[in-house]
């Protein structure tokens, strides 16, 4: 990845209590350092490592798990009605929508850039475009 340096000295958002909350970049710099970012759409941004771990090792609840096996083997067994053939269908779903959800947790982790000593503390970045 490019370093991107500013040609101007760095100016901060400062808290009344002396506290650095925010840097305040030219146009001109924001647009470098944004084209200097990756972009990519996988990434689960604006979660801590910690709420990371917790959605990538997340699991069914125990009774929709027990539910989910049971609507499995009726299914088997060719006995599901209408109405436990849509529940089926709609837990498959949730299922489905949380495993994209863990795996896309594992990744951000996995891909996620250091926290260096200099910039740790010093609060998210924003941009009012």
């Amino acid at each position: 990845m490019e370093t991107v340096t500013a040609q101007e000295p760095v100016r901060y958002l400062v808290e009344e209590s002396g506290k650095r909350v925010g840097v305040v970049l030219s146009w001109k710099d924001y647009q470098e350092l944004r084209a200097a970012q990756p972009h990519d759409l996988e990434l689960l941004v604006g979660l801590s490592d910690a709420e990371l771990g917790v959605l990538a090792d997340s699991m069914l609840v125990p009774r929709l798990q027990e539910r989910l096996s049971r609507l499995l083997q009726l299914n088997r067994e060719g006995d599901l009605n209408a109405k436990e053939e849509r529940e089926l269908d709609r837990l498959l779903e949730q299922v489905d929508q949380m495993n994209v959800l863990k795996a896309r947790a594992m990744y951000t982790l996995r891909h996620r850039p250091p926290v260096s000593p200099s910039t740790a503390g010093l609060g998210d970045a924003f941009c009012l475009e």
